[in-house]
């Protein structure tokens, strides 16, 4: 019996170390940012607040918004297993909310992020300048890779390209909100605010798979051709050592008369 059960176990143990040597599967940058029903319901609190503030006023609907984003944080955590979507969830609808709270205009709640798109447009513009284009930087630390794309002076051309569309994103953003806000239109704000949101993100995320993928290209025929290069030099290296005497026998077939002499038995 023992010799029976003994070779049925082994196939389940090799599979089972089949499948914990599988790689992890890496998940999506949509994934990431919470997938489709993370940027729909991050939109809500927004439309709660215009809604209600058409029809009920500021206050009604500074609380409106906020109990939106609590019920939306309240369930990605649940999904997620982690309070930090509620955190974020709540978080700039709270600081959205308590600025339209203090100026007492319902335009107000989106002055904070009109200048927070000026802020980021800046930040991204700034790091193409000191050659860290944030594309690259943020895809990196997103899929655990490293800043091997660095050496790469293609790749960081690609990468600027997409760190200056992100910029460009932001920085429309921020013109057109900024003269909406100007005009006091609380309505096409939103609008815009929603037109000019993962629209846009999306048309940069293109332009980012784009650099990604292209730098990854790149940069997998480079190692390629460097793990090439060192296979044939060690090939080299091991021909050379099995086809060549070492340097003692070759400095003795040439002078014989270097050959060490026995040592006399009188002398010994």
């Amino acid at each position: 019996m023992t010799s029976v059960n003994g070779p049925q176990s082994r196939p389940e143990q090799s599979e089972n170390r089949s499948d914990d040597n599988q790689p992890e599967k890496q998940p999506t940058l949509l994934e990431q940012m919470g997938g489709v029903s993370g940027l729909l319901f991050s939109s809500l609190p927004v439309v709660v607040f215009v809604l209600v503030n058409a029809f009920a006023g500021l206050m009604p609907a500074i609380w409106s918004a906020l109990s939106a984003a609590v019920v939306i944080g309240i369930v990605l955590a649940m999904r997620k297993g982690s309070v930090q979507p509620a955190v974020s969830a709540v978080f700039g609808v709270g600081i959205a909310a308590f600025i339209a709270y203090r100026t007492g205009d319902a335009k107000g709640f989106f002055l904070f992020g009109i200048w927070q798109s000026l802020v980021y447009g800046g930040v991204f513009l700034a790091s193409i300048l000191v050659r860290w284009p944030l594309a690259g930087v943020i895809w990196s630390f997103l899929n655990g890779q490293g800043q091997a794309w660095r050496q790469d002076k293609a790749s960081v051309r690609d990468y600027d390209i997409a760190t200056l569309v992100w910029a460009l994103v932001f920085g429309s953003r921020f013109v057109v909100q900024r003269w909406l806000y100007d005009e006091a239109s609380v309505g096409w704000l939103a609008a815009a605010r929603l037109a000019m949101g993962y629209p846009l993100m999306a048309v940069a995320l293109v332009v980012t798979v784009w650099a990604v993928r292209r730098s990854d290209k790149r940069l997998k025929a480079a190692l390629a051709l460097q793990e090439e290069e060192n296979r044939a030099a060690e090939e080299r290296l091991r021909a050379q050592a099995e086809g060549k005497p070492n340097t003692y026998q070759q400095m003795l077939d040439h002078n014989p008369t270097h050959r060490p002499q026995p040592t006399p038995a009188e002398d010994r």
